[in-house]
């Protein structure tokens, strides 16, 4: 879901990047009050840890590949806002570092796995009652990589830079993402689940 440099025309990039930029202005404003030690600490290991498994790449048809984002993960662990900047941090050092994800696509990178996954998975968790919240980890997980594979898609669909249309982005980025989404439902369930025993304080 890492988009390169050279896949998004000057528009997309740039209304991608409007949008990444007032949104994590907010994000940043939103978080500054409600900043703790425990919070941060938790946001450094969860970054640490996305980032190694967001490495791991699968090609799959259609000249795109797939990977585990754990976006809902740090929604529900982090909140909206924090769960954002610690998306960010590890789509900036990718992208800056070791070159996953192009510079002109930063934006949008950010807007499908910082934005739209972490807001989506931090959503579903939060509106299913205690005794459900496995459950919506599991959707949130599963939901979260979809819309942000399709979001994928539409930016790679409208672009001027591919010759392939929406009619073959949005299939392919929805569809495969749709059948990752279940394992990272199952994963960011499981994790919910683990630490819902032994670190409660840490989903309050």
């Amino acid at each position: 879901m890492h988009i390169p440099d050279g896949f998004l025309d000057p528009l997309t990039a740039g209304v991608t990047y409007v949008l990444t930029i007032l949104y994590g202005a907010y994000a940043l404003y939103g978080s500054k009050w409600k900043k703790n030690p425990d919070k941060l600490n938790l946001a450094a290991v969860l970054a640490a840890g996305i980032f190694a498994v967001q490495m791991l790449n699968w090609p799959i048809p259609g000249g795109t590949s797939l990977h585990f984002v754990g976006g809902a993960l740090a929604g529900i662990l982090l909140g909206p806002w924090v769960g954002f900047v610690s998306m960010f941090l590890v789509l900036l050092v990718q992208c800056l570092v070791f070159h996953d994800g192009g510079i002109t696509a930063l934006g949008a990178n950010v807007l499908n796995m910082a934005i739209v996954d972490v807001l989506v998975g931090y959503a579903l968790y939060k509106v299913f009652p205690q005794r459900f919240k496995v459950v919506g980890a599991f959707l949130g997980g599963w939901l979260g990589i979809t819309l942000a594979g399709l979001l994928c898609g539409v930016e790679l669909g409208v672009s001027s830079q591919l010759p392939y249309g929406l009619s073959v982005t949005v299939p392919i980025m929805g569809l495969w993402h749709a059948v990752l989404g279940v394992i990272e439902g199952f994963i960011t369930a499981g994790v919910v689940a683990y630490i819902s025993k032994k670190a409660p304080y840490l989903l309050e």
